[in-house]
């Protein structure tokens, strides 16, 4: 089938994204998989990452951008109930509250809720943030299969025994890992087979969390069983 539109730069800026969205590139990788000249190449991802189309990873490679990941949240069902799950949170708990599912190396927030007055840790709907560094990071991973497990955990700032810990307890619990001053506790939201298919999270100043309490971890457990509901 021809997949030219007749439009070239149109043509080329959908190659750039399909190279994209099969796996995180750098330019070289680009320039392979799609036989654009670097300098096009170059030009275009930049101008894509403009658009927030297409953003980078934390090794500079080219990743599927926050704007994409907005357009496609806005028909995924976990994502309406997520946010009627962060509001929920964040009124209970006065902290910032966020839904994380995992894409690739990377997780993305599906939903996000901000207190009204207070230090907030701002993360927007559709950043993609690491899986190597944070609560909502730990739960992603803990219950991935033994090699994907171990492979992230190669340069996490957590490692086997913690992600251990927080399959054994059901929470994950963060200070300073991600961002410095910022603290957060996650535990896991599951399907109806079971599977981990999110992380939900509070964050905020790291005083008011260095403790996690029994009340939050009952809060951040209420928010699950509602983003679980159907």
């Amino acid at each position: 089938m021809d997949k030219s539109s007749g439009v070239g730069v149109l043509d080329k800026a959908v190659a750039l994204l399909d190279a994209i969205a099969a796996r995180p590139c750098s330019l070289t990788e680009l320039v392979a998989a799609t036989g654009i000249t670097r300098p096009t190449a170059h030009r275009l991802a930049v101008a894509l990452e403009h658009h927030r189309l297409v953003a980078r990873d934390e090794t500079g490679r080219f990743v599927p951008g926050p704007h994409l990941h907005t357009w496609a949240l806005e028909s995924d069902p976990l994502a309406s109930r997520a946010t009627a799950a962060v509001s929920h949170l964040r009124d209970a708990t006065g902290l910032s509250a966020q839904v994380y599912r995992r894409v690739d190396d990377s997780r993305l927030c599906i939903a996000a809720a901000e207190p009204a007055t207070g230090l907030r840790d701002t993360v927007p709907v559709g950043s993609l943030l690491t899986l190597r560094a944070g609560s909502a990071a730990q739960i992603l991973v803990a219950w991935l299969p033994d090699n994907e497990r171990m492979r992230l955990c190669g340069d996490a700032v957590f490692d086997a025994t913690d992600l251990a810990k927080v399959r054994r307890r059901g929470w994950a619990h963060s200070l300073g890992q991600r961002e410095a001053g910022v603290g957060s506790m996650s535990v896991p939201a599951r399907d109806a087979s079971g599977q981990v298919v999110a992380a939900v999270s509070i964050s905020g100043p790291q005083e008011r969390l260095t403790h996690p309490s029994p009340e939050h971890r009952r809060f951040l457990v209420d928010a699950a069983e509602r983003l679980a509901r159907t």
